[in-house]
């Protein structure tokens, strides 16, 4: 849920058409750039939003769940700060994106409208175009790695370590028994062959020979 400060409130309540967008863009690098739609540059909460850049939004969505909200976005990008060579080296590649909606006659009074990630950033017909995803796909990237049976190395790659080149035409099926005894390399097996299985995990005590933990 979103604060609006009652004065905020009131303003938006009465009809006012004195509000703007601003948007504050901070690639991963530290590198901050503040721009807003207005015609002249805005000082909100101690940062000060240039005119004549950022993005052309469409619209925000966000969801009650974990479901990652999303925003369409394109158009200007038009600040000098955003070059042709930094978006083809993919320095604004995850960029994080702050939208807010200002008061442009009193800047101190705004809302937070919106936060999430530019990812991907294209040239268009029209200008750079962008798409952003909210903060909640972060949510959705995995951590760590799954406990599986199964190998989750690809052949020949990094993690596997088989030089493939003495193996032509060979698969790998990520099965322990064939990374051993076709490839010899069950050192660097990459899953976990003696996990029990579910049918371990459901089989309860035996029938016989239990004696309730009695010494």
């Amino acid at each position: 849920m979103r604060l609006i400060e009652s004065e905020f409130a009131a303003r938006l309540a009465s009809g006012a058409t004195t509000t703007c967008l601003c948007w504050r863009l901070t690639r991963v690098d530290g590198f901050v750039l503040a721009a807003t739609e207005h015609d002249r540059a805005l000082l909100v909460d101690g940062v000060t939003y240039s005119p004549g850049g950022a993005l052309s939004a469409g619209s925000f969505t966000q969801s009650a769940g974990l479901q990652p909200g999303q925003a369409a976005a394109g158009g200007v990008l038009a600040d000098e700060a955003i070059t042709e060579a930094d978006l083809a080296e993919g320095l604004w590649d995850g960029a994080r994106v702050d939208v807010l909606r200002v008061d442009w006659e009193r800047p101190d009074l705004f809302v937070q409208v919106w936060s999430g990630r530019l990812s991907e950033v294209t040239r268009g017909p029209g200008g750079f175009e962008a798409e952003l995803v909210s903060l909640k796909a972060d949510l959705e990237r995995p951590v760590g790695r799954v406990y599986a049976r199964a190998c989750d190395a690809v052949l020949g790659d990094a993690r596997c370590g088989v030089d493939t080149g003495g193996f032509p035409g060979l698969a790998c099926d990520q099965r322990f028994a064939t990374c051993r005894d076709v490839f010899g390399n069950e050192e660097n097996f990459r899953g976990f062959p003696h996990l029990p299985g579910a049918e371990f995990v459901l089989e309860g005590p035996a029938a016989t020979g239990n004696n309730g933990g009695k010494r």
